[in-house]
């Protein structure tokens, strides 16, 4: 069975994704998703997580989740042979240099799952 390592992120809809981060940086010390090299992800006990308000019009999950869970895996190929195994399809694995490896799967309601193997 593939084991999940935790959460690597949560992806949300937001009206305004910039303020939003903003506030949570601001009163819960949550750091926004990084977009340049030299900013720091939300860390809690060693562990990062990506807290990211998207637009609410994103498309980077299905218009009827109002968010996307990313779980981080260690083996990313073993974990996709072994779902394709029992069924379940994948988008296919992109590549982010420095941050590591993605494959989308769905679950059977039709939620869009990120799966993350960290570089």
């Amino acid at each position: 069975m593939v084991q999940v390592l935790g959460i690597g992120g949560l992806f949300f809809r937001a009206k305004d994704p910039d303020r939003l981060a903003q506030w949570y940086q601001t009163h819960l010390g949550i750091n926004p998703a990084p977009t340049q090299e030299n900013m720091q992800p939300w860390t809690a006990d060693g562990v990062v997580t990506v807290f990211s308000p998207f637009a609410h019009d994103t498309d980077y999950f299905p218009e009827h989740q109002s968010f996307m869970i990313n779980f981080r895996v260690e083996n990313l190929d073993a974990a996709l042979a072994e779902l394709g195994a029992e069924g379940v399809d994948n988008e296919g694995v992109v590549a982010m240099d420095g941050v590591g490896r993605f494959a989308s799967i769905y679950d059977p309601e039709g939620n869009k799952i990120e799966l993350w193997e960290p570089a």
